[in-house]
């Protein structure tokens, strides 16, 4: 399970990792071969809004990364309490059963 696991972490950043790089050189892409005076007011703009959504891409991928590794650390948890609850159920058996003289 946990090989499974950081397998799948490893996979999830590794994709990040190639959409911030497709980001990154969508951001640095220039256009050399339009009018100084159009191309200035576009790329600025450009750069503005294309900066933007990187941005918030970014910090989408963050809250989702985050959200995931709690997720798992909730369930790993919660697995631990049911196993521990497990054991406790069964010590309590034993015991009966030693107070009932069934079990030496």
């Amino acid at each position: 399970m946990s090989r499974n696991l950081s397998r799948r972490s490893s996979d999830l950043v590794a994709l990040s990792a190639s959409l911030s790089l497709l980001f990154v050189s969508a951001l640095s892409n220039d256009s050399s071969g339009k009018d100084s005076i159009n191309s200035g007011k576009h790329s600025s703009s450009s750069s503005k809004t294309g900066s933007m959504v990187a941005i918030i891409l970014l910090g989408f991928l963050v809250v989702v990364l985050l959200s995931f590794f709690l997720f798992k650390l909730w369930q790993k948890k919660r697995r631990e309490e049911q196993y521990a609850r497990l054991l406790k159920l069964f010590e309590e058996d034993d015991e009966l059963e030693v107070e009932l003289g069934l079990r030496d």
